[in-house]
């Protein structure tokens, strides 16, 4: 589980401008915190890339994110938890793209479940509330397995002053 402490920070100078410093962990979680919108990519069992976009909450030290059984991300994820997920402003000139790689963990404890089904509500509204039971979210007749995300690695790529941080967990 990540812990609130700042990683191992690091600018990759190949890749920034001469005058970039490195961008905090703490604007970097926050960051990943406020957003909206994710891009989550994970395997196929036969190689090939998947990738989705979803929303998700930082939760615990973690993005947690939910999805159908059935639903492909799902499947893949059963077969191999490496995933990134990714973020950001979607223009060129501005903001800070965030990118997270770690292990898709399966969330099952219904107090965890509890934790992040309230970050849910909190961030997206009532459309996004979800009963816990059974180690799963439910909705309109629907059940969701729920997914968290540790980074092990993740990636700040700021713009204007361009500048790639890498902070190890």
């Amino acid at each position: 589980m990540i812990t609130e402490h700042d990683p191992q920070t690091a600018l990759d100078t190949r890749f920034s401008s001469p005058d970039a410093t490195t961008t905090t962990w703490l604007e970097g979680r926050e960051g990943l915190a406020a957003a909206e919108l994710y891009w989550l990519s994970t395997v196929r069992r036969d190689g090939r890339p998947h990738v989705t976009p979803l929303i998700a909450v930082w939760c615990d030290g973690a993005l947690c994110f939910c999805t159908g059984p059935e639903e492909q991300k799902a499947r893949n994820l059963a077969h191999n938890p490496r995933c990134v997920l990714t973020t950001g402003a979607g223009v060129l000139h501005e903001g800070l793209d965030l990118v997270v790689e770690g292990e898709a963990e399966l969330v099952r404890d219904d107090a965890t479940l509890g934790r992040i089904a309230a970050a849910y509500g909190a961030k997206y509204g009532e459309e996004w509330t979800f009963q816990v039971r059974d180690g799963a979210f439910h909705h309109d007749g629907h059940t969701a397995l729920v997914f968290r995300v540790a980074p092990a690695t993740a990636f700040g790529f700021r713009k204007g002053a361009y500048g790639q941080t890498r902070w190890r967990l």
